[in-house]
């Protein structure tokens, strides 16, 4: 009988066994959230749309606390760290592990030969038993009826080389210097011990350089250490809480009923951190980021003052220089003398006036698209972070600019800025590779939460934007469309049109709102954010869109983009005239 197709596919040289030095669960991440308890605070609102999960271990481990601070800290971790050490060094220096590796492996290879397959199966069973392969063991004991005998005794099988595994484990990772033989049972336990050590060990060393006690595992460390330095640690940990609290409460975070709060003070905290980082490379010598055009009619008056000219406005007009000037002229046409009776009167060569610049409004509309592809590697995160940092930079350079936020989905709806953090991506609902809907928005039995919200409607959200923008006094008009592709939902006339895949006949709706922008004077730049499934022609739909406009299409990774934008709002508000 032939083995099955699985078991004779040509095979790479070589065998392939369990990794024994890797353990993802305490593989660290690429990267951790900076900024103190706002920064965390913060980043937990962004991706996850609340801080009803946000926990107090998680406010302390934001917290940057001196642990020379904490009176008694360092004395009680060093005690604990000894008394770890010194019962790992006695634990090492007792045991050795040569003997219980030849007892593991006997009692798999024993108990192996023993079993009697089904002949289908003999020929891989044997070869993985040789090999030592667990996890071919296991596909093997799918294939069973796990009711046979042969496979209740497989599964005894693959418990003695886990068995075998771990006690190489326990091998490779310490040094045994010690005579006393171990049994495969005791190694298990004494790995487990250890294992718990060092875990201790490492939350300790950590503790005493950051002073975030709360990490150790108390549990664990009650198996070791005396109640008295339990209470200790104990002690110090409510210290350190109650300092995490009253920083957190001076950074603006407020706890009620529900968790921590942010308050409107923190998130200019957050949005200032946002600046300074997005600015942080700008060249240090610069005199002033926001430099504007100087104009003889400009409306903000600078400090440094030229010569009058015919046509320059009185109220310009620095008029304390201006008498300094005549009495200086005056003094030195009498040759110094005191200056007689009568009125001072000023000449066109007296008079100074203060330079002024143009301080042009600005209207822009920023399209966040909260679709369901957005849920993909946070960007609805870093969309939200860039709008946050747009809205501080406005608000505190250039207060009379025009910012508004929409919301983009299956529909469009405003967004005021204080209820940014609290939007997520939708989720998606229809599963179908070939979606073909439509829905009579004027029948008022159809409402938001009878449709599918997952859908990207760019027109509609333009159209919003446009009326937004119309209405404001300003030729300086533009929208910002941060989006991951094609739009898949429309509408015709009161018709709301779902299509996915995207269909031509979204896309000309769409284009032909951007054309309607355009009449207005209103510029669309869109910024294409990557995407798992995103291809030629995302690209090509958001070029044909920015073109129509004289818009321009920027590619910007998640974490770029709030950097991106904000400095690209700074150079296009450098250009304008007024």
């Amino acid at each position: 009988m032939t083995d099955h197709p699985w078991d004779v596919a040509p095979r790479l040289g070589g065998v392939i066994h369990t990794y024994l030095g890797y353990d993802p669960v305490r593989f660290p991440p690429p990267a951790a959230p900076s900024g103190g308890a706002v920064g965390m605070a913060m980043e937990h609102m962004l991706m996850h749309g609340s801080m009803r999960q946000f926990s107090d271990e998680e406010l302390a481990n934001a917290i940057d606390i001196d642990p020379a601070s904490i009176r008694g800290l360092g004395p009680s971790l060093e005690s604990l760290r000894a008394m770890l050490l010194e019962r790992k060094r006695r634990i090492l220096e007792t045991h050795q592990t040569t003997t219980v590796r030849r007892d593991a492996r006997q009692a798999f290879h024993g108990a192996a030969e023993g079993m009697q397959p089904p002949p289908e199966l003999e020929k891989a069973f044997r070869r993985h038993v040789a090999e030592e392969q667990l996890r071919e063991l296991e596909r093997l004991w799918y294939r069973l009826d796990e009711r046979s005998l042969f496979a209740r005794r497989l599964l005894q099988l693959i418990e003695r080389l886990s068995d075998r595994y771990q006690v190489e484990q326990l091998a490779s990772r310490h040094a045994f210097t010690g005579r006393t033989p171990l049994t495969v049972p005791e190694a298990l336990a004494l790995k487990e011990e250890l294992e718990t050590i060092d875990r201790l060990l490492e939350q300790i060393e950590q503790s005493m350089k950051d002073a975030r006690v709360g990490r150790i595992d108390l549990d664990a460390l009650a198996e070791f250490a005396e109640q008295n330095q339990l209470d200790d640690l104990q002690r110090l940990a409510r210290q350190i809480e109650e300092l995490a609290r009253q920083a957190a409460e001076r950074d603006g975070l407020e706890r009620g009923p529900e968790g921590w709060r942010v308050s409107p003070r923190a998130m200019r905290i957050y949005q200032q951190g946002l600046l300074r980082t997005i600015f942080e490379n700008l060249q240090d010598a610069r005199s002033g980021r926001h430099a504007g055009v100087e104009s003889p009619d400009g409306a903000i008056e600078l400090p440094t003052t030229r010569d009058w000219r015919f046509g320059d406005p009185a109220s310009s007009l620095d008029l304390p220089q201006s008498f300094t000037n005549a009495l200086i002229r005056q003094a030195g046409e009498r040759g110094g003398g005191p200056r007689g009776p009568g009125p001072l009167r000023l000449t066109p060569a007296d008079m100074q006036v203060h330079r002024t610049r143009k301080s042009p409004k600005a209207a822009t509309a920023v399209i966040m698209d909260m679709s369901g592809s957005m849920r993909y590697g946070g960007m609805h995160a870093h969309c939200k972070r860039m709008a946050l940092a747009l809205d501080g930079l406005i608000r505190s350079e250039y207060p009379g600019d025009f910012l508004q936020f929409i919301e983009m989905y299956t529909l469009a709806r405003p967004c005021p800025s204080g209820d940014i953090t609290g939007l997520l991506p939708k989720p998606v609902s229809v599963f179908s590779p070939v979606v073909r809907l439509k829905a009579d928005m004027s029948d008022p039995r159809i409402g938001e939460s009878s449709l599918p919200l997952h859908f990207t409607n760019i027109q509609r959200s333009l159209q919003m934007a446009r009326q937004f923008l119309s209405a404001q006094p300003t030729p300086n008009r533009q929208v910002i469309l941060i989006t991951d592709g094609l739009p898949t939902a429309h509408f015709e006339g009161s018709t709301l049109l779902m299509l996915y895949p995207p269909h031509p006949r979204t896309e000309q709706a769409t284009l032909r709102e951007g054309e309607r922008c355009r009449r207005e004077g209103i510029t669309i730049n869109v910024i294409l954010l990557p995407s798992w499934n995103q291809g030629q022609e995302d690209v090509g739909f958001a070029r044909r869109l920015a073109e129509r406009t004289g818009g321009r299409v920027a590619f910007v990774g998640g974490r770029e983009l709030d950097r991106f934008v904000v400095w690209d709002y700074l150079k296009r508000r450098r250009t304008m005239l007024g």
